[in-house]
Protein backbone atom coordinates (compact mmCIF):
# COMPACT_ATOMS: atom_id res chain seq x y z
CA UNK A 1 0.00 0.00 0.00
CA UNK A 2 1.92 3.22 -0.89
CA UNK A 3 1.05 6.64 1.07
CA UNK A 4 -0.41 8.42 -1.66
CA UNK A 5 -3.89 5.96 -0.86
CA UNK A 6 -3.99 7.07 2.17
CA UNK A 7 -2.13 9.96 3.19
CA UNK A 8 -3.82 13.28 3.63
CA UNK A 9 -1.36 15.70 1.46
CA UNK A 10 -3.11 19.01 2.53
CA UNK A 11 -0.28 21.79 4.45
CA UNK A 12 0.18 21.65 7.84
CA UNK A 13 -2.08 24.68 9.37
CA UNK A 14 -2.09 25.72 13.09
CA UNK A 15 -5.40 24.72 14.88
CA UNK A 16 -7.55 27.43 16.24
CA UNK A 17 -6.69 28.48 20.09
CA UNK A 18 -9.62 26.95 21.20
CA UNK A 19 -8.78 23.58 19.72
CA UNK A 20 -4.93 23.85 21.15
CA UNK A 21 -6.35 24.85 24.49
CA UNK A 22 -8.81 21.67 24.65
CA UNK A 23 -5.44 19.36 24.00
CA UNK A 24 -3.55 20.93 26.22
CA UNK A 25 -6.25 20.27 28.80
CA UNK A 26 -5.47 16.72 29.08
CA UNK A 27 -2.37 17.19 30.17
CA UNK A 28 -3.51 19.18 32.56
CA UNK A 29 -6.22 16.66 33.93
CA UNK A 30 -4.03 13.77 33.50
CA UNK A 31 -1.40 15.53 35.93
CA UNK A 32 -3.54 14.73 38.76
CA UNK A 33 -3.03 10.58 38.33
CA UNK A 34 0.53 11.01 37.16
CA UNK A 35 1.33 13.18 40.73
CA UNK A 36 -1.00 12.46 43.45
CA UNK A 37 -0.95 8.76 42.87
CA UNK A 38 2.16 7.63 41.33
CA UNK A 39 4.64 10.29 42.52
CA UNK A 40 3.79 12.18 45.60
CA UNK A 41 1.22 10.35 47.77
CA UNK A 42 0.03 7.27 46.97
CA UNK A 43 3.18 5.45 45.96
CA UNK A 44 4.46 7.10 49.91
CA UNK A 45 0.98 5.60 51.28
CA UNK A 46 1.15 2.68 49.83
CA UNK A 47 4.58 1.84 50.79
CA UNK A 48 4.30 3.12 54.12
CA UNK A 49 1.22 2.71 55.61
CA UNK A 50 -0.76 -0.18 53.23
CA UNK A 51 2.79 -2.62 53.14
CA UNK A 52 4.22 -0.66 55.53
CA UNK A 53 7.39 -3.18 56.07
CA UNK A 54 9.82 -0.59 58.06
CA UNK A 55 12.37 0.17 58.59
CA UNK A 56 13.68 0.30 54.62
CA UNK A 57 10.06 -0.37 53.33
CA UNK A 58 11.65 -2.58 50.45
CA UNK A 59 8.41 -5.27 50.28
CA UNK A 60 6.59 -2.42 49.66
CA UNK A 61 8.96 -0.69 47.41
CA UNK A 62 9.51 -3.93 45.32
CA UNK A 63 5.86 -4.10 44.90
CA UNK A 64 5.04 -0.80 43.91
CA UNK A 65 7.62 -1.66 40.94
CA UNK A 66 5.86 -5.12 39.79
CA UNK A 67 2.76 -3.55 39.98
CA UNK A 68 3.70 -0.56 37.55
CA UNK A 69 6.04 -2.16 35.72
CA UNK A 70 2.99 -4.88 34.83
CA UNK A 71 0.69 -1.95 34.43
CA UNK A 72 3.80 -0.94 31.84
CA UNK A 73 4.39 -4.13 29.89
CA UNK A 74 0.48 -4.46 29.34
CA UNK A 75 0.57 -1.03 27.38
CA UNK A 76 3.49 -2.27 25.52
CA UNK A 77 1.60 -5.14 24.28
CA UNK A 78 -1.58 -2.80 23.26
CA UNK A 79 -0.28 0.75 22.33
CA UNK A 80 0.84 -0.02 19.42
CA UNK A 81 -2.20 -2.13 18.14
CA UNK A 82 -4.83 0.51 19.55
CA UNK A 83 -3.21 2.88 16.89
CA UNK A 84 -3.04 1.25 13.70
CA UNK A 85 -6.97 0.61 14.62
CA UNK A 86 -7.33 4.16 15.21
CA UNK A 87 -5.49 5.35 12.52
CA UNK A 88 -7.12 3.08 10.42
CA UNK A 89 -10.91 4.04 11.37
CA UNK A 90 -10.15 7.49 12.22
CA UNK A 91 -11.46 6.64 16.38
CA UNK A 92 -8.99 8.49 18.43
CA UNK A 93 -11.15 10.15 20.39
CA UNK A 94 -13.33 7.43 20.99
CA UNK A 95 -9.82 4.98 22.98
CA UNK A 96 -8.70 8.13 24.35
CA UNK A 97 -12.60 8.81 25.85
CA UNK A 98 -12.60 4.90 26.71
CA UNK A 99 -8.97 5.20 28.51
CA UNK A 100 -9.59 8.51 30.61
CA UNK A 101 -13.42 6.26 31.30
CA UNK A 102 -10.95 3.07 33.11
CA UNK A 103 -8.68 5.84 34.64
CA UNK A 104 -10.97 7.85 36.57
CA UNK A 105 -12.96 4.52 37.82
CA UNK A 106 -10.00 2.61 38.47
CA UNK A 107 -8.64 5.88 40.25
CA UNK A 108 -11.70 6.69 42.78
CA UNK A 109 -11.18 2.99 43.57
CA UNK A 110 -7.94 3.08 45.27
CA UNK A 111 -9.90 4.76 47.80
CA UNK A 112 -10.74 0.89 48.97
CA UNK A 113 -7.63 0.28 49.54
CA UNK A 114 -6.17 -0.51 53.00
CA UNK A 115 -3.68 -1.88 55.09
CA UNK A 116 -4.08 -5.98 54.91
CA UNK A 117 -5.19 -4.75 51.03
CA UNK A 118 -1.91 -4.49 49.29
CA UNK A 119 -3.07 -7.27 46.74
CA UNK A 120 -6.11 -4.64 45.74
CA UNK A 121 -3.55 -1.99 45.46
CA UNK A 122 -1.45 -4.20 43.39
CA UNK A 123 -4.37 -4.89 40.76
CA UNK A 124 -5.83 -1.35 40.74
CA UNK A 125 -2.60 0.41 40.09
CA UNK A 126 -2.00 -1.93 36.83
CA UNK A 127 -5.45 -0.85 35.93
CA UNK A 128 -5.47 2.66 36.00
CA UNK A 129 -2.04 2.91 34.88
CA UNK A 130 -2.71 0.79 32.13
CA UNK A 131 -5.51 3.38 31.31
CA UNK A 132 -3.11 6.35 31.98
CA UNK A 133 -0.72 5.26 30.00
CA UNK A 134 -2.65 4.25 26.40
CA UNK A 135 -4.67 7.54 27.50
CA UNK A 136 -1.15 9.62 27.00
CA UNK A 137 -0.08 7.64 23.92
CA UNK A 138 -3.41 8.75 22.83
CA UNK A 139 -3.62 12.59 23.32
CA UNK A 140 -0.06 12.49 21.82
CA UNK A 141 -1.25 11.00 18.76
CA UNK A 142 -3.15 13.99 18.11
CA UNK A 143 0.13 16.21 17.87
CA UNK A 144 0.98 16.57 14.15
CA UNK A 145 -2.28 17.64 13.21
CA UNK A 146 -2.03 20.76 15.61
CA UNK A 147 0.11 22.74 13.33
CA UNK A 148 3.33 23.03 11.01
CA UNK A 149 6.47 21.21 12.38
CA UNK A 150 7.62 24.60 13.28
CA UNK A 151 5.26 25.34 15.76
CA UNK A 152 5.23 21.48 17.34
CA UNK A 153 7.68 22.19 19.94
CA UNK A 154 5.93 25.34 21.09
CA UNK A 155 2.64 23.03 21.14
CA UNK A 156 4.15 20.44 23.21
CA UNK A 157 5.98 22.68 25.41
CA UNK A 158 2.49 24.31 25.88
CA UNK A 159 0.67 21.20 26.93
CA UNK A 160 3.64 19.99 29.37
CA UNK A 161 3.65 23.00 31.03
CA UNK A 162 -0.04 23.25 31.70
CA UNK A 163 0.00 20.10 32.94
CA UNK A 164 2.57 20.93 35.77
CA UNK A 165 0.24 23.82 36.59
CA UNK A 166 -2.60 21.20 36.56
CA UNK A 167 -1.20 18.58 38.64
CA UNK A 168 0.06 21.88 41.55
CA UNK A 169 -3.70 22.99 41.23
CA UNK A 170 -5.42 19.11 41.69
CA UNK A 171 -2.98 18.80 44.80
CA UNK A 172 -3.89 22.10 46.84
CA UNK A 173 -6.98 20.29 48.00
CA UNK A 174 -4.67 17.15 49.25
CA UNK A 175 -2.13 19.90 51.52
CA UNK A 176 -4.59 21.64 52.80
CA UNK A 177 -7.37 19.55 53.58
CA UNK A 178 -6.24 15.70 53.14
CA UNK A 179 -2.80 16.48 55.13
CA UNK A 180 0.35 14.19 55.79
CA UNK A 181 0.85 10.26 54.76
CA UNK A 182 1.07 9.04 57.60
CA UNK A 183 -0.75 5.66 59.78
CA UNK A 184 -2.40 8.20 61.76
CA UNK A 185 -4.23 10.05 58.97
CA UNK A 186 -5.08 6.86 56.79
CA UNK A 187 -8.98 7.81 56.85
CA UNK A 188 -8.84 11.38 55.50
CA UNK A 189 -5.68 10.66 53.04
CA UNK A 190 -6.97 7.49 51.73
CA UNK A 191 -9.16 9.82 49.44
CA UNK A 192 -6.80 11.09 47.61
CA UNK A 193 -7.81 8.29 44.82
CA UNK A 194 -11.55 9.23 44.74
CA UNK A 195 -10.11 12.90 44.63
CA UNK A 196 -7.53 12.77 41.63
CA UNK A 197 -10.00 10.82 39.41
CA UNK A 198 -12.56 13.86 40.05
CA UNK A 199 -10.14 16.17 39.07
CA UNK A 200 -9.21 14.31 35.92
CA UNK A 201 -13.32 13.85 35.02
CA UNK A 202 -13.73 17.39 35.13
CA UNK A 203 -10.73 19.07 34.35
CA UNK A 204 -10.56 16.70 30.84
CA UNK A 205 -13.98 18.17 29.05
CA UNK A 206 -12.37 20.60 27.14
CA UNK A 207 -10.45 17.98 25.05
CA UNK A 208 -13.52 16.05 24.38
CA UNK A 209 -15.28 19.43 23.30
CA UNK A 210 -12.87 20.81 21.39
CA UNK A 211 -10.28 18.50 20.17
CA UNK A 212 -11.02 16.90 15.98
CA UNK A 213 -10.74 14.02 14.74
CA UNK A 214 -9.19 15.12 11.41
CA UNK A 215 -8.75 11.49 9.95
CA UNK A 216 -11.35 9.77 7.54
CA UNK A 217 -12.31 6.51 8.21
CA UNK A 218 -11.30 4.32 5.71
CA UNK A 219 -13.14 0.49 4.87
CA UNK A 220 -11.56 -2.18 6.69
CA UNK A 221 -10.64 -5.21 4.15
CA UNK A 222 -13.16 -8.15 3.74
CA UNK A 223 -13.61 -10.28 6.53
CA UNK A 224 -10.92 -8.43 8.92
CA UNK A 225 -11.58 -7.67 12.13
CA UNK A 226 -9.91 -4.84 14.38
CA UNK A 227 -7.85 -7.16 16.21
CA UNK A 228 -6.30 -8.46 12.99
CA UNK A 229 -6.22 -5.00 11.15
CA UNK A 230 -3.88 -3.50 14.56
CA UNK A 231 -1.34 -6.53 14.16
CA UNK A 232 -0.99 -6.41 10.28
CA UNK A 233 0.08 -2.71 10.61
CA UNK A 234 1.93 -3.13 13.34
CA UNK A 235 3.43 -5.64 11.32
CA UNK A 236 3.78 -4.16 8.46
CA UNK A 237 5.51 -1.08 10.37
CA UNK A 238 7.83 -2.77 12.25
CA UNK A 239 9.28 -4.25 9.07
CA UNK A 240 9.69 -0.70 7.18
CA UNK A 241 11.18 1.06 10.55
CA UNK A 242 14.47 0.11 9.01
CA UNK A 243 13.62 2.50 6.01
CA UNK A 244 13.22 5.67 8.70
CA UNK A 245 16.27 4.97 11.12
CA UNK A 246 16.17 8.34 12.48
CA UNK A 247 12.49 7.05 14.28
CA UNK A 248 14.00 3.64 15.25
CA UNK A 249 17.14 5.64 17.27
CA UNK A 250 14.74 7.71 18.71
CA UNK A 251 13.09 5.40 19.84
CA UNK A 252 16.10 3.15 21.17
CA UNK A 253 17.58 6.73 23.02
CA UNK A 254 13.82 7.60 24.42
CA UNK A 255 13.99 3.69 25.36
CA UNK A 256 16.53 4.55 27.77
CA UNK A 257 16.06 8.54 28.56
CA UNK A 258 12.28 7.34 30.44
CA UNK A 259 13.58 4.17 32.13
CA UNK A 260 15.44 6.73 34.03
CA UNK A 261 12.35 9.58 34.16
CA UNK A 262 10.23 6.71 34.74
CA UNK A 263 12.12 5.97 38.19
CA UNK A 264 12.53 9.70 39.31
CA UNK A 265 8.66 10.20 38.56
CA UNK A 266 8.09 7.26 40.73
CA UNK A 267 10.81 7.19 43.19
CA UNK A 268 11.56 11.47 44.18
CA UNK A 269 9.73 11.12 47.37
CA UNK A 270 9.63 8.30 48.22
CA UNK A 271 13.34 8.71 48.09
CA UNK A 272 12.39 12.24 50.00
CA UNK A 273 11.04 10.07 52.94
CA UNK A 274 13.22 7.00 53.01
CA UNK A 275 16.96 8.67 52.21
CA UNK A 276 16.72 12.08 53.20
CA UNK A 277 14.06 11.94 55.81
CA UNK A 278 12.35 15.51 55.20
CA UNK A 279 10.02 17.20 57.03
CA UNK A 280 6.51 17.73 55.90
CA UNK A 281 6.82 21.01 55.07
CA UNK A 282 10.06 20.23 53.49
CA UNK A 283 7.68 18.03 50.85
CA UNK A 284 5.56 20.15 50.37
CA UNK A 285 8.13 23.04 49.10
CA UNK A 286 9.81 20.52 47.15
CA UNK A 287 6.51 19.66 45.49
CA UNK A 288 5.60 23.47 44.34
CA UNK A 289 8.95 23.58 43.06
CA UNK A 290 9.28 21.25 40.78
CA UNK A 291 5.90 21.89 39.59
CA UNK A 292 6.76 25.19 38.63
CA UNK A 293 10.21 24.25 37.12
CA UNK A 294 9.22 21.89 35.20
CA UNK A 295 6.41 23.83 33.69
CA UNK A 296 8.83 26.61 33.41
CA UNK A 297 11.37 23.72 31.45
CA UNK A 298 8.55 22.59 29.36
CA UNK A 299 7.23 25.80 27.98
CA UNK A 300 11.06 27.65 27.57
CA UNK A 301 12.54 25.00 26.38
CA UNK A 302 9.20 24.76 23.65
CA UNK A 303 10.44 27.84 22.31
CA UNK A 304 14.35 26.44 22.22
CA UNK A 305 13.03 23.51 20.56
CA UNK A 306 11.59 25.46 17.59
CA UNK A 307 15.27 28.03 17.68
CA UNK A 308 17.60 25.10 18.10
CA UNK A 309 15.86 22.28 17.03
CA UNK A 310 14.38 19.52 18.86
CA UNK A 311 16.96 16.91 18.75
CA UNK A 312 20.10 19.27 20.26
CA UNK A 313 17.46 20.32 22.78
CA UNK A 314 16.97 16.68 23.65
CA UNK A 315 20.43 15.91 23.98
CA UNK A 316 20.80 19.11 26.06
CA UNK A 317 18.40 17.50 28.87
CA UNK A 318 20.16 14.80 28.80
CA UNK A 319 23.44 16.23 30.01
CA UNK A 320 21.36 17.82 32.79
CA UNK A 321 19.70 14.75 34.06
CA UNK A 322 23.42 13.42 34.24
CA UNK A 323 24.42 16.20 36.76
CA UNK A 324 20.89 15.94 38.47
CA UNK A 325 21.08 12.21 39.45
CA UNK A 326 24.66 13.03 40.32
CA UNK A 327 23.69 15.65 42.91
CA UNK A 328 20.44 13.29 43.64
CA UNK A 329 22.96 10.60 45.21
CA UNK A 330 25.52 13.27 46.65
CA UNK A 331 22.83 14.95 48.90
CA UNK A 332 23.79 14.12 52.09
CA UNK A 333 27.60 14.03 51.54
CA UNK A 334 27.38 17.79 50.24
CA UNK A 335 25.17 18.77 53.56
CA UNK A 336 28.07 17.01 55.46
CA UNK A 337 30.93 18.53 53.84
CA UNK A 338 29.26 21.94 53.64
CA UNK A 339 28.85 21.31 58.05
CA UNK A 340 32.10 19.77 58.53
CA UNK A 341 34.36 21.91 56.42
CA UNK A 342 32.81 25.40 55.96
CA UNK A 343 30.74 25.50 59.23
CA UNK A 344 27.28 25.98 57.03
CA UNK A 345 23.97 24.84 58.82
CA UNK A 346 23.20 23.46 55.81
CA UNK A 347 20.42 20.00 56.04
CA UNK A 348 20.53 17.23 53.57
CA UNK A 349 16.32 18.07 53.26
CA UNK A 350 17.19 21.75 51.83
CA UNK A 351 20.18 20.53 49.49
CA UNK A 352 17.72 18.70 47.89
CA UNK A 353 15.44 21.35 47.51
CA UNK A 354 17.72 22.74 44.71
CA UNK A 355 18.46 19.53 42.98
CA UNK A 356 14.84 18.93 43.10
CA UNK A 357 15.12 22.64 40.55
CA UNK A 358 17.50 20.65 38.57
CA UNK A 359 15.58 17.77 38.22
CA UNK A 360 12.26 19.73 37.33
CA UNK A 361 13.81 21.54 34.91
CA UNK A 362 15.14 18.51 33.04
CA UNK A 363 11.79 16.71 33.43
CA UNK A 364 9.35 19.11 31.69
CA UNK A 365 11.98 19.75 28.91
CA UNK A 366 12.62 16.23 28.29
CA UNK A 367 9.65 14.92 27.45
CA UNK A 368 8.14 17.38 25.91
CA UNK A 369 11.13 17.65 23.24
CA UNK A 370 10.83 13.58 22.57
CA UNK A 371 7.03 14.12 22.22
CA UNK A 372 7.57 16.47 19.51
CA UNK A 373 10.30 14.88 17.61
CA UNK A 374 7.53 11.69 17.43
CA UNK A 375 5.60 14.85 15.90
CA UNK A 376 8.58 15.57 13.71
CA UNK A 377 9.15 12.06 12.31
CA UNK A 378 5.55 10.69 11.94
CA UNK A 379 3.77 10.53 9.14
CA UNK A 380 0.24 11.63 9.25
CA UNK A 381 -1.69 8.98 8.41
CA UNK A 382 0.48 6.44 10.74
CA UNK A 383 0.81 9.63 13.74
CA UNK A 384 -1.61 7.04 16.14
CA UNK A 385 0.22 4.22 14.90
CA UNK A 386 3.79 5.46 15.46
CA UNK A 387 2.93 7.57 18.93
CA UNK A 388 1.93 3.81 19.87
CA UNK A 389 4.94 3.12 19.36
CA UNK A 390 6.94 6.17 21.21
CA UNK A 391 4.28 5.00 23.97
CA UNK A 392 5.48 1.76 23.38
CA UNK A 393 9.19 2.77 24.19
CA UNK A 394 8.29 4.72 27.33
CA UNK A 395 5.92 2.43 28.73
CA UNK A 396 8.74 -0.71 28.15
CA UNK A 397 11.15 1.96 29.36
CA UNK A 398 9.06 2.23 32.84
CA UNK A 399 8.71 -1.67 33.18
CA UNK A 400 12.49 -2.10 33.03
CA UNK A 401 13.49 1.02 34.88
CA UNK A 402 11.01 0.23 38.08
CA UNK A 403 11.82 -3.72 37.69
CA UNK A 404 15.37 -2.72 38.15
CA UNK A 405 15.22 -0.20 40.86
CA UNK A 406 12.88 -2.75 42.47
CA UNK A 407 15.76 -5.51 42.33
CA UNK A 408 18.76 -2.89 43.07
CA UNK A 409 17.49 -1.44 46.11
CA UNK A 410 16.18 -4.86 47.38
CA UNK A 411 19.94 -5.65 47.04
CA UNK A 412 21.38 -2.30 47.95
CA UNK A 413 19.06 0.02 49.78
CA UNK A 414 17.11 2.97 47.47
CA UNK A 415 20.10 5.36 47.64
CA UNK A 416 23.16 3.42 45.94
CA UNK A 417 20.54 2.25 43.71
CA UNK A 418 19.39 5.84 42.26
CA UNK A 419 22.90 5.63 40.22
CA UNK A 420 21.51 3.24 37.85
CA UNK A 421 20.02 6.43 36.47
CA UNK A 422 23.51 7.85 35.38
CA UNK A 423 23.54 4.79 33.35
CA UNK A 424 20.34 4.49 31.46
CA UNK A 425 21.19 8.56 30.87
CA UNK A 426 24.17 7.82 29.16
CA UNK A 427 23.05 4.87 27.11
CA UNK A 428 20.29 7.64 26.18
CA UNK A 429 23.44 9.88 25.28
CA UNK A 430 24.98 7.26 23.17
CA UNK A 431 22.08 6.16 21.02
CA UNK A 432 20.36 9.75 20.37
CA UNK A 433 24.29 10.29 18.51
CA UNK A 434 22.97 8.74 15.24
CA UNK A 435 19.92 10.70 14.84
CA UNK A 436 19.58 12.93 12.53
CA UNK A 437 16.51 15.56 13.13
CA UNK A 438 16.29 16.97 8.99
CA UNK A 439 16.48 13.60 7.67
CA UNK A 440 13.61 12.42 10.09
CA UNK A 441 11.45 14.97 9.05
CA UNK A 442 11.90 14.68 5.60
CA UNK A 443 11.05 11.02 5.04
CA UNK A 444 7.78 11.89 6.94
CA UNK A 445 7.17 15.06 4.55
CA UNK A 446 7.66 12.73 1.23
CA UNK A 447 5.64 9.91 3.36
CA UNK A 448 3.09 12.40 3.23
CA UNK A 449 3.05 14.00 -0.20
CA UNK A 450 3.65 10.24 -1.40
CA UNK A 451 7.20 9.90 -2.80
CA UNK A 452 7.69 7.28 -0.12
CA UNK A 453 5.83 3.84 0.28
CA UNK A 454 5.20 2.42 3.75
Amino acid sequence: MTASSTTPTAPRQRAPARELFGWAMFDFANQSYTLLIITVVFGDLFTRVIVGDAPDYRIGNLLWSLALAASYLLAVVCAPVAGAIMDYDASKKRFLFASYVVTVLATAALYCVAPGLAWLGVVLLIVSNLAYSLGESFIASFLPGLGPPEDLGKISGFGWALGYIGGMCSAIFVLLVLGEVSAENFERIRWVGPWAAVFFLLAAIPTFLWVRERARPRPRPPGQGALRLGLGRVAQTLTHLRSHPDLALLLVSVFFSMSGISIIITYAFIYGAQVIGWDGEVRTLMFVLVQITAALGALGFGFVQDRLGALRTYRITLWMWLAAIALIYLTPEIASQAQTRFGLDWEAQHVFLVVGCVAGLSLGACQSSTRTLVGLFAPRSRAAELFGFWGLATKLAGAFGLLAIGLVQGLLGLHSAILLCLLLFAAALLGARGVIEQRGRARAEAHDRGRAPW
